[in-house]
């Protein structure tokens, strides 16, 4: 996949292009990530990328020409194009007012071909990039950052780990909090619980007995249906317990509602 990311601040991607997975996708060839300066592309002696909006208000804001320019430059599908579904590509301009960034999204980029994160700033982006350039516009949450650098990286981070040999244990970002549409773990000797869409069952590692705080017995025991069972209940009670939001959205089986109700009766 390539990566192209347009921003007035390129020296803030040193840091998350250098290290962990999105490192060794970029050493191995899985993901090129290339990052262009919007000054570059201003026309004035002082680069001016901002300016102040018609019409009166607080702030500056991004103005489209560097923008446009600079896409131009290496050159993408056309709106339209994009749109219609005809090219594997996605131009982004990271906005408040956009769709929330969730693991649904993530995995729909990944397969993408290349993508284009715009970066804004300041007050906000001339409206003209998200309706005539940026064919979707996306939020990391319901909050506002100083800019679209950090959003960038998540981003980046989110859809570079999904792309396939990005990971070295694939099964493993197939089984994580907000991973949709999994089923549990078949027959076999595997203990893995898969989320389903709840948040991730508790882990622990050695020692078992760490000043005086244990592993729950049933993880040592090698019995993997009541692992797998212990991990299931665990993972709904963290669900119903920080976000019950995500149980009204996955279709929970039988087994599930017998647990939730042991879990409220235990509460």
């Amino acid at each position: 996949m390539k990566i192209d990311i347009l921003t007035i601040f390129p020296d803030f991607f040193r840091g998350p292009l250098d290290f962990g997975i999105v490192r060794r996708a970029r050493e191995t060839g899985l993901v090129e990530v290339n990052i262009h300066d919007l000054r570059a592309f201003t026309k004035d002696k002082h680069r001016t990328v901002d300016d102040r909006p018609f019409g009166g208000g607080e702030g500056m804001v991004l103005k489209p020409e560097p923008i446009f320019e600079c896409l131009e430059s290496f050159g993408v599908a056309s709106r339209d194009e994009r749109l219609a579904g005809d090219a594997k590509q996605s131009v982004i301009l990271l906005s408040a007012q956009g769709r929330t960034l969730n693991q649904a999204l993530g995995a729909e980029l990944s397969g993408l071909d290349r993508m284009v994160l715009i970066c804004g700033r300041y007050e906000g982006v001339d409206e003209r990039v998200s309706e005539h350039l940026a064919d979707r516009e996306v939020s990391i949450g319901d909050y506002v950052l100083s800019g679209g650098e950090l959003g960038a990286a998540v981003i980046l981070d989110t859809v570079t780990r999904l792309i396939p040999g990005a990971v070295g244990n694939e099964a493993s970002t197939r089984q994580e909090s907000f991973t949709a549409h999994a089923e549990l773990a078949g027959d076999g000797p595997s203990s893995t619980c898969v989320s389903g869409g709840l948040l991730d069952y508790p882990h622990y590692t050695r020692p078992a007995d760490f000043r005086g705080m244990t592993v729950p017995e049933v993880l040592v025991n090698g019995n993997h249906d009541e692992i797998r069972r212990w991990r299931r209940k665990t993972a709904l009670a963290k669900t119903a317990r920080n976000r019950p939001d995500l149980l009204e959205r996955i279709a929970l089986t039988d087994d599930d509602k017998k647990l939730l109700a042991q879990i409220k009766g235990e509460s």
